[in-house]
């Protein structure tokens, strides 16, 4: 199990949110729900490294 820094961008409204997590396997859980304008699907993800 590893940490890793998460940056999503909520594709609807814009807002950025940067979070850690715990890499499990091939899944990244960081215990991010939803955004703050109740976005729950559509968003972009991107792992960051260093």
């Amino acid at each position: 199990m590893d940490r890793v820094k998460i940056k999503i961008r909520c594709n609807l409204c814009g807002e950025k949110f940067v979070l850690r997590g715990k890499r499990e396997q091939d899944r990244i859980e960081t215990g991010f729900k939803q955004c703050l304008c109740s976005n729950t699907d559509d968003f972009e993800i991107e792992e960051q490294h260093g």
